[in-house]
């Protein structure tokens, strides 16, 4: 806690520094990671298949090496581990990115929920909640699910 705290204040009083953005990147990047991680994780499992695929999304997404994107992943999974909800990330995306990105988050999100080719009803209901904490509407919400679809056909 203290040290999130202190990360707070640090990015405030260096804004527009190269290391202070470069932080931001960093954790926004972690927040994406962490919601891919929370959608492959609502049924109770998360399996070798679900983890390399969001490494693989987050090497494309974010141009990372294999190192860096399997890093990735574990600060997001830290992170969750210490969090109390998802609010936090949502927060953070939605302080710094568009809605085009913020699209791109769900598209993400549908890529991870449509890997084993079916819909769970506890993974439609997240990514419902996740849309509406990204301020996402409906219609961005199905527009980005038949995007993936139409994808993975």
């Amino acid at each position: 806690m203290i040290e999130r705290l202190k990360r707070f204040f640090s990015m405030d009083a260096g804004k527009g520094s190269p290391e202070a953005e470069k932080e931001v990147k960093h954790d926004i990047r972690v927040a994406s990671c962490a919601l891919l991680l929370e959608i492959a994780t609502i049924d109770g499992e998360f399996s070798d298949e679900e983890k390399e695929l969001i490494v693989s999304i987050v090497k494309d997404e974010y141009s990372l090496d294999e190192e860096d994107a399997l890093a990735l992943v574990e600060d997001a999974h830290k992170e969750i581990e210490q969090s109390i909800d998802l609010w936090q990330f949502t927060n953070l995306i939605n302080k710094n990115y568009s809605l085009e990105e913020k699209i791109r988050i769900i598209e993400m999100i549908w890529m991870v929920i449509y890997a084993d080719g079916r819909l769970e009803k506890h993974e439609d209901y997240l990514v419902h909640n996740l849309a509406g904490l990204l301020r996402l509407d409906h219609k961005h919400l199905i527009d980005a699910k038949i995007k993936i679809k139409a994808s993975l056909s």
